[in-house]
């Protein structure tokens, strides 16, 4: 039986296609997501959730840079904080709403996240992380001239800004994290991957990054021991040969297998595969099971009705 769970949610979930981005927006997908996720705690799940903050971190700095001048800059890893700090309440209102609508009484709390990393990682010289809105080529290559941004196109929606995206160590407040999850709490935490630090001795210093959310939420959910990392995607399965005749869905797949289909090239980077990388780190790491789905399957996923489960082997 799976006691407690790390649901890492996707940035892209609380801004969908076609959508601007608005707080309503932005509120109402969290929401549903809610929804899902009291579904598991009704069962008796404990929850950590962890979320990407892609689309809200570029609006971030484009506020910041627009502003120039006029109000103080914002350094990438403030913009970080700032959107731990926006998405953690769009969900924890979202969440204690849900929770009071199915008769729960669940304390809910967001923890503001610093997670380290390498100052010698390479990822710090070589931008990948896409963040912000996305543009027309012409549009991203004319910002990447006047702004000095680094741009590529994203899963052929579009075209958008990267930045840099080193590797998560290890989190900083996960003893505290362990301590509320033991006492019942449900906490949202990891927010976009965390706010990229550095140690300098017995000193931590807050480094311009985005860690990657998936990445993030596999050491947290090691760190803490949690029985399994779900990550709650657009798509509801994993599938091989994606989008074309020869495409098929993953259900109950072991560990190997997956990692068989991952070296193949099964997996783009900037798609599904910092999501299966994660999963198979923390099954490897833990000896756990994963889920990879979309938010509507959450609870199902959990009890093997739906998505796809990593296992060990």
């Amino acid at each position: 039986m799976v006691k407690t769970a790390l649901i890492a949610v996707g940035g892209n979930s609380l801004i969908r296609p076609g959508e601007k981005g608005t707080v309503a927006e932005q509120l109402a997908n969290a929401e549903r997501t809610a929804q899902a996720v009291v579904k598991l705690v009704a069962a008796g799940v404990r929850v950590v959730m962890t979320h990407g903050n892609g689309p809200q971190v570029g609006a971030g700095l484009l506020r910041s840079e627009r502003a120039a001048g006029e109000v103080y800059d914002q350094p990438l890893d403030v913009c970080d904080a700032a959107t731990q700090g926006e998405i953690g309440y769009y969900l924890q209102q979202s969440l204690l709403n849900a929770l009071a609508d199915a008769g729960l009484t669940v304390p809910v709390a967001t923890v503001l996240t610093q997670v380290v990393v390498s100052a010698d990682d390479p990822a710090l010289k070589k931008p990948t992380k896409p963040v912000g809105p996305f543009y027309s080529q012409a549009d991203a290559e004319d910002r990447a001239r006047r702004l000095g941004w680094s741009v590529v196109e994203d899963a052929a929606r579009g075209w958008r800004r990267v930045v840099p995206s080193p590797e998560p160590i290890e989190v900083i407040e996960q003893e505290v994290i362990r301590k509320m999850v033991a006492d019942g709490v449900l906490v949202i935490a990891a927010g976009g991957g965390g706010i990229p630090v550095v140690r300098e001795g017995a000193h931590l210093r807050g480094i311009e990054a985005v860690i990657d959310k998936d990445r993030a939420s596999a050491v947290l959910a090691a760190e803490l021991g949690v029985d399994m990392l779900i990550i709650s995607t657009a798509e509801p399965n994993v599938f091989v040969d994606y989008k074309k005749p020869t495409q098929r869905l993953l259900g109950r797949v072991v560990a190997s297998e997956l990692d068989a289909y991952a070296a193949a090239g099964q997996f783009p980077p900037g798609s599904m595969g910092p999501k299966v990388e994660s999963v198979l780190r923390f099954v490897k790491a833990r000896g756990g099971e994963a889920v990879i789905t979309s938010y509507e399957h959450l609870a199902d996923a959990v009890h093997g009705a739906a998505g796809t489960r990593i296992v060990p082997g």
